[in-house]
C-alpha cells in the first residue's frame, strides 16, 4: 500500500502562495488516483482538487477553481497543489490521498473512494 506524506504548510498572508507536494512512498504514484482535501477546525474534510494516472481528469472544488493547480510528476513520485491568491477561508489542514477506483467529475469529493491518507499539512491564511 502507498503511503503519502505532505509538506509545504505554512503561514501566508492574503494574497501570497503556497505549494504544496504530495509525496508517496512503498509505490509508485501512477498506479493511483490522487486527491487533495482540506479539513478546518469544526467543518468536515471536503474534496480541494483531483488528478488522474491516466485518464487526464483534472477536477476543482468551486471555491478553488482558478486559484489553485494540480500536477504530479511520476518521475518524482510527487503531485502538486500550486496555491494561489490565498484567502483566509482557505486556512485548514490539507491531505492528499490515493485510490485506485477510476474518479469521476461527480465522485472524485467521495471521501470514502481514497484508501491511503497522509498526515496533512497546515495551511494559515492571516495577516
Amino acid at each position: 500500500q502507498v503511503q503519502l506524506v505532505e509538506s509545504g504548510g505554512a503561514l501566508v498572508q492574503p494574497g501570497g502562495s503556497l505549494r504544496l507536494s504530495c509525496a508517496a512512498s512503498g509505490s509508485t504514484l501512477d498506479s493511483y488516483n490522487i486527491g487533495w482535501f482540506r479539513q478546518a477546525p469544526g467543518k468536515e474534510r471536503e474534496g480541494v482538487s483531483c488528478i488522474s494516472r491516466s485518464d487526464g481528469l483534472i477536477a476543482y472544488a468551486d471555491s478553488v477553481k482558478g486559484r489553485f493547480t494540480i500536477s504530479r510528476d511520476n518521475a518524482k513520485n510527487t503531485v502538486y497543489l500550486q496555491m494561489n491568491n490565498l484567502k483566509p477561508e482557505d486556512t485548514a489542514v490539507y491531505y492528499c490521498a490515493a485510490t485506485i477506483f477510476r474518479l469521476t467529475t461527480t465522485t472524485w469529493a467521495g471521501r470514502a473512494l481514497y484508501g491511503s491518507w497522509g498526515q496533512g499539512t497546515q495551511v494559515t491564511v492571516s495577516s
